[in-house]
């Protein structure tokens, strides 16, 4: 079973890379600017936001925070983002593609105060999906592509260790409905869609306690 949920994801991650390339070289000093006059009011100046509406930016994976900031400005004139936020999408449009390498690699530079799990009655759910998917569903493990701890693979997927719960719930069933549709292949939309209320809620909290 193991062995048919790793491949399913491998075959999942093979298709799904983000449309990111290691970053050049940023400025650290400008990014600390921009995000102390224009980020830190929703997400900390250190990137730990004191508040699950808004995510932790601390030690995410610059490649990642720069395509969300991307993806939050509007692709051309009269069209619309990829990843739609009204308050986001003011912001990203403010910033240049150099702003947002600046921003996105001072914040992943940040250390991340983590959350915890508090639900102790769901961890074993949470695990087993994080870890092992869900054969029966055509689920694959979150692992797969987020890492065993909840790191992600740098370039290509987010690390989820440490997150606030209420906010990686919130983008599950974001994915689950379409609401949030920036994930390359479709492939966070087709495994939230095959995931129930409780099972969101189980892996949402299960990565806040990841290490």
């Amino acid at each position: 079973m193991h062995l048919r949920l790793a491949l399913v994801a491998a075959a999942l991650a093979s298709t799904a890379v983000f449309a990111a390339e290691s970053l050049p070289q940023a400025d650290l000093a400008k990014g600390q600017q921009i995000a102390s006059a224009t980020c830190a009011a929703c997400h900390g100046a250190d990137g730990n936001s004191i508040g699950p509406a808004n995510p932790k930016l601390a030690s995410q994976t610059p490649e990642y925070l720069h395509k969300q900031l991307m993806n939050f400005a509007p692709a051309a004139p009269g069209k619309p983002a990829e990843r739609l936020n009204n308050i986001m999408a003011a912001f990203a449009a403010s910033l240049s593609s150099e702003d947002m390498r600046n921003v996105a690699a001072f914040y992943a530079s940040q250390t991340l105060k983590p959350e915890t799990a508090k639900h102790i009655e769901t961890i074993a759910l949470g695990q087993k999906i994080f870890r092992g998917g869900i054969a029966e569903k055509g689920v694959p493990a979150c692992a797969g592509c987020h890492g065993p701890a909840g790191a992600g693979i740098p370039v290509q997927y987010p690390s989820l260790a440490g997150q606030y719960a209420d906010y990686v719930e919130a983008q599950l069933k974001a994915f689950r409905s379409g609401e949030r549709a920036n994930d390359p292949n479709r492939m966070m939309r087709i495994t939230a869609a095959r995931l129930s209320d409780a099972e969101i809620k189980a892996i949402a909290d299960y990565v806040a306690g990841l290490r």
